[in-house]
């Protein structure tokens, strides 16, 4: 309930939020087993070990739509890798991370798990500090690119960043239009459009778009803005003025054809919030689209950009023309088409038939150009929370004890 009421995330996607909480436990000691271990390379020219140890103490900053997820996916590898970690979360999650940090604390030795609560310039210090020797971020590109360039000087500091995106849902001719209408509305709804991975682009073959448009449209309408702390709620409130404002003036604009124009209701079930609708806005020309603002900024909130598309040129076009490169969903009966997609499609996370949130804890997770650097989260990230030492030794080089 302390998610939904500090970031408007709805109910339903709170309690999901924690079980997959309980679930990296298991995922980040198995990836300990697996990449922590020494191993002993058997064609070195003497004996020889590659050992993994700790980097030292970690800063991770977390974001506000996956308050505790995100940033647990972190702090478990760095505190299984033996690195102390201080936790700065987002300050619209202060209340929430407070109590995570403290049962936290509860069962780490003292001096082992710390936070640090506030804002940009909280977290732009605690990065800064010598001491810290790793940094795992997720939030946004220009947050992102800050820290970077805070950090850019300490070579000696790893940093992971998990920033945007512009995720698209393509339709091919031969899609299953039912299912890619309800997958992409969904993702393009879930925590208000307030995920890097949300759908905010539908490339869709021109052949299938009529069609394609009817359920969606019929998809989409179904969800509507709603308490959060209702368990029927599926569309809960932006949660910020800032995110709210973007949403205002991106729904303004005059580019494209406007299928539904979205709309801010002044309060919902008698309470007021930033609540908004969903918008959908259609480029007929894939052109026109690769210029407008709406089908290039990340929005951040449930408004979708549909691209019709005449061939596949277009296709790889539209989609790989933009700054983000995170999760991408195919639509296709074709495993052919899209084995052949996936060798030109630009992004970290590709899925066929599937959402593009849909990120399990059981994969790396993390994407290319301005999405980041491409291994902030999901398995293996333990990998980054160590130094890499390898050692060796000749056959006779030690004297006897």
């Amino acid at each position: 309930m302390g998610i939904a009421v500090e970031t408007g995330k709805p109910l339903r996607e709170c309690l999901g939020e924690l079980g997959a909480v309980v679930a990296k436990f298991d995922f980040t000691f198995a990836d300990a087993k697996k990449y922590l271990s020494d191993q002993t390379p058997d064609d070195a020219p003497h004996p020889a070990v590659v050992r993994r140890r700790a980097r030292g103490p970690a800063a991770v900053i977390g974001p506000f739509n996956f308050p505790i997820h995100l940033p647990h996916g972190q702090i478990l590898p760095y505190l299984a890798a033996g690195n102390p970690v201080i936790f700065k979360p987002s300050p619209m999650a202060a209340n929430v991370c407070a109590k995570y940090a403290a049962a936290m604390q509860s069962c780490l030795p003292p001096g082992m798990f710390g936070l640090v609560q506030g804002g940009a310039e909280e977290a732009q210090t605690l990065c800064r500090d010598r001491r810290i020797r790793a940094v795992g971020f997720t939030g946004s590109v220009p947050a992102g690119k800050a820290i970077a360039a805070a950090t850019v000087d300490d070579l000696s500091k790893d940093v992971a960043l998990e920033l945007g995106g512009k995720c698209a849902a393509i339709v091919c001719e031969d899609a299953d239009l039912q299912r890619a209408a309800e997958m992409s509305a969904e993702a393009a709804c879930l925590t208000a459009g307030q995920r890097c991975n949300a759908t905010s682009r539908i490339i869709v073959d021109r052949k299938v778009l009529t069609s394609f448009l009817e359920k969606f449209l019929a998809a989409i309408h179904q969800f509507v803005p709603g308490d959060p702390t209702s368990e029927a709620t599926r569309l809960g409130p932006l949660a910020t003025d800032a995110a709210y404002k973007r949403y205002l003036r991106l729904i303004e604009l005059n580019e494209g054809n406007w299928l539904k124009r979205g709309h801010a209701p002044a309060s919902v079930d008698g309470k007021i919030g930033y609540y908004v609708e969903p918008a959908v806005v259609l480029f007929d020309d894939c052109e026109a689209a690769s210029g407008a603002t709406l089908s290039r900024e990340e929005a951040f909130a449930p408004i979708v950009s549909i691209i019709a598309v005449d061939c596949e040129q277009e296709l790889l076009h539209v989609h790989n023309n933009t700054a983000f490169g995170l999760t991408a969903s195919v639509f296709t009966r074709s495993k052919q088409r899209f084995d052949h997609l996936a060798e030109h499609l630009e992004a970290g996370n590709l899925y066929a038939n599937l959402p593009t949130t849909f990120s399990p804890s059981q994969l790396p997770f993390g994407g290319w150009k301005n999405s980041g650097n491409g291994r902030p989260g999901g398995r293996g990230f333990i990998r980054f929370a160590t130094e890499e030492q390898a050692v060796q030794w000749g056959k006779d080089g030690f004297s006897a004890e």
